[in-house]
């Protein structure tokens, strides 16, 4: 089953990523991504942390594809077990 989109969980400073989710049928996969793959992704050297869900809501479909990408090649880390985005993900 594919995965669709979840909900935008937000920004947690401390970790420096954005919290998200992504959905399998009834289950909700959690997923962050890393603020530096945000901010590589539009090549900024760092954007203000009141600009990080816009700078989400913009990238979201690159994202989420990629997201998708991992969960099928089951790349899931954590526990309970999600996904984790980082820069060397969205590299051509």
């Amino acid at each position: 089953m594919a995965l669709t989109r979840g909900s935008f969980h937000g920004y947690e400073f401390e970790r420096m990523v954005i919290l998200f989710s992504m959905i399998e049928g009834e289950k909700e996969i959690p997923c962050a991504i890393s603020t530096s793959a945000l901010d590589s992704m539009e090549s900024v050297s760092r954007s203000k942390a009141n600009e990080r869900e816009a700078q989400f809501m913009r990238l979201r479909d690159r994202i989420e594809e990629c997201a998708a990408r991992k969960f099928l090649a089951r790349e899931l880390e954590g526990t309970p077990p999600g996904i984790i985005l980082r820069s060397i993900d969205f590299r051509t």
